[in-house]
């Protein structure tokens, strides 16, 4: 077996794409746009077989520190057989010898390995792997533990949907909630399209609303524009738009209104039925309901004249798997469960365009109800994938004291940094 420093980039991506344990994360593309978004230093590395056919490869993304030091990660990375120990092995020796080369101080990898995975109803589609994580331990790598939140480089839990079920049957495990609000969302008109990129700054608006009201950080316009433009180049980025047409739903609501004020003319009499009564009181409260929602929808015109985009969602293909990145909505008309509707379009366009696999990316592990992050799990539940747990992150460590230095200093930093983040979003 031959160990090549940097695979042709054709080469590279025929063999990740279409390989099981294939990501996004580890495409030549991914590489490229973390130079230009990140400034991290992309290798591509593989090992090649006696006939010159490659049979693992790697990502390895080079994160400069002080004193010409560095680590370098491995995003879902390596790509190859795992149960093969022979290739496993080899390759952890290569790459070994390739970090010490960069004086690094240690490798990093979060593979594509399962855990643990179950159905959305709670039944057991596989148990816990630990056998591979002892596996990988055994090469010198260091298990960075089970952690149930994001403290990762990348989310140890995610929802996942197989899209070479029958159309129907995914629908069938939507929850009932969910089917509910999807037909809420049709009720009020909403419209699911994909969009371009002149859709961007409105795909942006939306993810900064998002960001101040879950309070988090995410990344600048331009982090967007430049994925967005260079996973168009060779694979497919889509932006679903979720929008309604104010014209149209002020119509409808008043049609509506005029229908209730019809069935309420003949009980304008002074004797009525003890059902008449609850009748119109019914209807006269329902009738007053959708005249203030009629003032808030035309008071919303005046500021977007056309159509008002309420969810945007940004979804990247690689293979045969597409992954859900960034998910904007707006403040405004939360009861059109826009949402909803816009997840149920591109999970049936998906499953149209003979993509196999859904992935969610990310949820948590810690399911304690006192969780701040529980939410955004029960959301992603609704859409009925399997719930996954990966092995987690590993470590090589190469340079033991600059290691621990590294572990304790980043964090703290990073602390500070998303202080000063969030308070210039809150500023702005």
């Amino acid at each position: 077996m031959k160990f090549i420093e940097n695979v042709e980039p054709k080469k590279y991506d025929q063999f990740v794409e279409h390989h099981p344990k294939s990501h996004f994360l580890q495409s030549y593309v991914w590489g490229q746009f973390s130079m230009k978004a990140r400034n991290l230093v992309p290798y591509y590395v593989g090992l090649e077989d006696d006939h010159g056919e490659l049979i693992a490869t790697a990502l390895l993304l080079k994160k400069e520190l002080p004193f010409h030091y560095c680590y370098l990660y491995s995003p879902r990375g390596f790509v190859l057989d795992y149960n093969d120990d022979a290739i496993l092995e080899q390759f952890t020796e290569e790459i070994k010898k390739f970090a010490k080369k960069m004086k690094a101080i240690f490798v990093k990898i979060d593979p594509d390995l399962i855990y643990h995975e179950e159905t959305n109803d709670g039944s057991e589609v596989q148990p816990n792997d630990d056998a591979m994580i002892e596996k990988i331990k055994k090469l010198g790598f260091h298990h960075l533990g089970f952690t149930k939140n994001f403290e990762t480089m990348q989310p140890r839990y995610t929802f996942r949907i197989n899209l070479e079920q029958p159309w129907e049957v995914i629908q069938d495990h939507f929850s009932k909630t969910t089917k509910q609000r999807i037909k809420k969302a049709e009720d009020f008109l909403v419209e699911v399209q994909i969009g371009n990129e002149n859709d961007l700054p409105t795909f942006y608006q939306l993810m900064v609303l998002t960001e101040a009201r879950k309070d988090f950080i995410s990344h600048d316009e331009a982090y967007y524009r430049t994925l967005y433009e260079m996973w168009n180049q060779k694979h497919s980025c889509k932006i679903f738009l979720g929008s309604i047409n104010l014209d149209q739903l002020i119509q409808k609501q008043s049609t509506t209104i005029q229908q209730i004020e019809d069935e309420l003319q003949p009980l304008q009499k002074e004797e009525l039925s003890k059902s008449e009564k609850t009748k119109k009181n019914e209807l006269e409260k329902r009738k007053n309901k959708l005249e203030s929602d009629l003032v808030r929808y035309q008071e919303l015109k005046k500021h977007y004249p056309n159509k008002l985009t309420l969810s945007a969602h940004f979804i990247l293909e690689y293979g045969d798997k597409a992954w859900v990145l960034y998910a904007g909505n707006h403040n405004e008309l939360s009861e059109t469960y826009a949402n909803y509707k816009t997840y149920q379009e591109h999970i049936h366009h998906y499953h149209e365009q003979a993509i196999k696999t859904y992935d969610q990316f990310g949820t948590i592990g810690d399911l304690r109800e006192d969780n701040p992050l529980l939410g955004l799990h029960e959301f992603k539940k609704k859409f009925g994938g399997n719930y996954v747990e990966f092995t987690g992150e590993f470590d090589y460590i190469l340079n033991r004291p600059l290691y621990f230095l590294f572990t304790k200093l980043v964090p703290f930093y990073r602390k500070i940094i998303n202080k000063i983040a969030k308070r210039n979003l809150k500023n702005n």
